[in-house]
Order: C-alpha cells, then sequence, then structure tokens
C-alpha cells in the first residue's frame, strides 16, 4: 500500500500538522481526514527507494522499544483520564513521539477509531508493537467502559515486567565481561607470547611435560590456522543455536537451567512473577479465566510452564481449580503460588492474591539478582585464577626443569 505525505490544518484551533500515512490512493486518505475535521492543505505520495534487504534492517533498527509502549499507555490512560477523547490524544501522542515506525503505528490507530472501529481491532492489526495480552485487556476494557483504568494497569504490567527482566540481565553483564576479558587475553597469550616460548624450548630441546604440550599446539593451532579456527568457531554456534531451535534441544536446555544453582531459582521466581501477574492484570481487567490463562500461556516463553498452562486450562474447564494445577507442578511453581491461588479461590478475590505472589517474587528476584554479582565474584576469581595458574604452570615448569639440569 503507498504512503502520502499531508499536511492539514484543524478546524477548531487552526493547528498546521503534517505526517505519513499509508492509503490506497490520495482521494481515500483525503476523506479520512476531512472526516475527522482536518482542512487539506497538500497531499504528496511518499517516494522511496526500495533496496533489497532494506525492509528488515529498517525494521530492526526501527522497532518500538519497550520504555516507549510503557510512556505510551501511561500517558494514554492519564489524556483519557482527563476528559480528552481517544481520537485527540491519539493526535497528540502521535506529534510527540519520535519513533518513525510507532508515529505510523499511532497514526494507524487513529485512522481506525476515525472510522469508528475499536482501540483493541486496531492493536491488533500491529501484532510486532501491541502483544495479545494487551490488545485482550485493552478489549475488556473496552467491553467495561473502563479502559483508561485499564490502559494504566496495561502500564504497569509491561513496566514491571521490563524492570524484571532489566536486573536479570544487568545480573549477567558482570560476569560476561569478565569471562570475554578474559577469552581475549588468552587468545593474545597464545597467539603473542606462546610462540616466542616455544622457539626457545626447541632451542633448548627441553622435555615438556603433557599440559605444556597442550598450550602449545593450541598456539599452533590458531597461529597457523587461524581462518580454518574461525569457520569452525562459527560452524560451531551455528550448530548450537539450530540445535536448540529443535523442539528437543530447546527442552533440554529448558530442563537444565531448573538444575543449575542459583539460577534455576531464578527461573522458578521470574517464571512464578510473571505467570501470576499476568493472570491478575487479565482478571482484573474482566477477561475470562479460560481466555486469561491462554493469553497467559502465550505471554510465557518457557515450555515447561506452557505446559502446565495448557493443563491448567484444561482443568479449569472441566470444573477443577485452578490452585490444583500448582499444587500438581511443584517442580517450577514454589509450593506458596499454590497455596496462595488456593486461599484466592476460597474467598473470592483471586486476583488480589495472584498480585500478592507476583510482588513477592518480584522481590525475591530484585533481591537474588543484587547478591548474583556477589557471589558470582569469587567464583570468577577462581576460575580466572585457575586458568592463569594452569597457564604459568605449564610454561614455567620446563625452564624450572632446565634450571635444575644447569
Amino acid at each position: 500500500m503507498p504512503k502520502f505525505k499531508y499536511k492539514v490544518r484543524a478546524g477548531a484551533t487552526g493547528e498546521e500538522t503534517s505526517g505519513i500515512a499509508a492509503a490506497v490512493d490520495r482521494f481515500s486518505l483525503a476523506a479520512e481526514l476531512k472526516g475527522s475535521g482536518k482542512f487539506i492543505i497538500s497531499i504528496e505520495e511518499s517516494k522511496s527507494i526500495t533496496i533489497p534487504g532494506l525492509d528488515f534492517i529498517d525494521n530492526f533498527l526501527g522497532r518500538v522499544k519497550m520504555h516507549e509502549l510503557i510512556v505510551f499507555y501511561h500517558n494514554l490512560s492519564i489524556m483519557m483520564s482527563a476528559g480528552l477523547s481517544l481520537s485527540r490524544v491519539l493526535s497528540i501522542l502521535e506529534r510527540q513521539t519520535k519513533n518513525k515506525k510507532f508515529k505510523e503505528t499511532i497514526l494507524g490507530l487513529a485512522q481506525e477509531i476515525n472510522r469508528g472501529n475499536t482501540l483493541s481491532s486496531g492493536m491488533g492489526k500491529h501484532p510486532t508493537v501491541f502483544e495479545p495480552l494487551v490488545v485482550s485487556m485493552v478489549r475488556a476494557g473496552e467491553e467495561s467502559g473502563n479502559l483508561s483504568e485499564v490502559l494504566k494497569v496495561v502500564g504497569d504490567q509491561l513496566e514491571k515486567s521490563y524492570l524484571l527482566k532489566k536486573k536479570i540481565k544487568g545480573a549477567l553483564i558482570y560476569p560476561v565481561v569478565v569471562i570475554s576479558v578474559m577469552i581475549l587475553i588468552g587468545l593474545l597469550m597464545f597467539v603473542y607470547v606462546v610462540p616466542t616460548l616455544t622457539a626457545t624450548f626447541k632451542e633448548l630441546n627441553v622435555a615438556l611435560p603433557t599440559s605444556t604440550k597442550v598450550i602449545i599446539w593450541i598456539s599452533d593451532f590458531l597461529n597457523n590456522h587461524a581462518l580454518l579456527g574461525v569457520v569452525l568457531l562459527i560452524a560451531s554456534v551455528i550448530a548450537v543455536k539450530m540445535w536448540l531451535g529443535t523442539k528437543t534441544g530447546h527442552r533440554l536446555f529448558e530442563k537444565a537451567l531448573f538444575h543449575l544453582p542459583i539460577v534455576g531459582s531464578l527461573v522458578r521466581q521470574s517464571n512464578s512473577a510473571r505467570t501470576t501477574r499476568t493472570l491478575s492484570s487479565l482478571l482484573s481487567s474482566g477477561v475470562d479465566m479460560l481466555e486469561a490463562i491462554t493469553i497467559t500461556r502465550d505471554v510465557l516463553q518457557n515450555s515447561f510452564y506452557k505446559d502446565a498452562l495448557k493443563v491448567a486450562g484444561e482443568r479449569v474447564q472441566k470444573g477443577i481449580t485452578l490452585s490444583s494445577v500448582f499444587a500438581e507442578y511443584e517442580h517450577i511453581y514454589p509450593l506458596f503460588v499454590g497455596e496462595m491461588v488456593e486461599v484466592g479461590e476460597e474467598t473470592g478475590k483471586l486476583s488480589d492474591m495472584l498480585m500478592n505472589v507476583a510482588l513477592f517474587y518480584e522481590d525475591e528476584v530484585d533481591s537474588a539478582t543484587k547478591n548474583m554479582t556477589t557471589i558470582i565474584e569469587p567464583l570468577l576469581m577462581v576460575v580466572v585464577g585457575g586458568g592463569v595458574g594452569f597457564f604459568a604452570v605449564s610454561m614455567i615448569t620446563p625452564m624450572y626443569s632446565l634450571l635444575s639440569g644447569i
């Protein structure tokens, strides 16, 4: 569908605005703009050069970031609560955003509203920007007549999820940086330092221990077959990625995470928090239980949790309580989750209890990520020290043998 640059003047205020919109032709776009009370100043087709692969790059670089969506939902909720119409709010937010893709998306939402469609139906046409979770919550807010409050809940939900991911990623930055630097220094040693020592050992005809021979072999391979080494490394990474992309490989990787110290607990707590918060947000927005469970299952990424919620949906449909499912899956959901859900079902305050569980495990994840660096630091020191010690002993032992024989 072609895109058109337009310039219009608001009928009430006389304010001039411009933008880009997709339409069948300029006449249909003009009809839409006039229908929203705008006076047309100009409409011109936007000319663009098509380069193979450019769409992918443009979509990657111009993707809508999570914090932009969070601000969008909060602002949308605040302005609607202040009494502004939805079309007016979207027009304001479209002018405020600097992200080209998001600007076009908001403009598309405004066009849907001007056609008489709902906000949720407009969001559903942009699946790469708006998650099914958000679309369902907005639809429930529209049906209940409480859209502004639901949008606030959506913003809070995404903000909590965003902060949770950010904390986990932040905790992993330190070990990744240390290990990366260690690997880089090791490569430099193998390429520049070891060959010099190897030449010395050969000249003096020194007997070499096994560990030294291994280091020399690695050094020779890196110096003489660098290109082959790079190819093998890339091939190994691709092979591992492809294996993890298979159902079996991905499943085994997820299963291994549960058995890792620290990481296993973090996986359980973070997924428990995400499950309960999503369910609570959907139920409090008016979404029925079965649909809430289905949407939550789609939101989760770990296949073990997806399987658990699939069973939960089937059980709930048969009239069995949700808490019984959580109790059955104690190996992935802590016992506390099932007990709190059971209390919520008995008291009729399931949504509130789910939110309490989510807040509890979000605090647990927060504490765990803060302590992770403290725990990992001595372990990294041991690993780095062991690597340096192995290298030093392997290269010094032949020298010591040579000096002892003099």
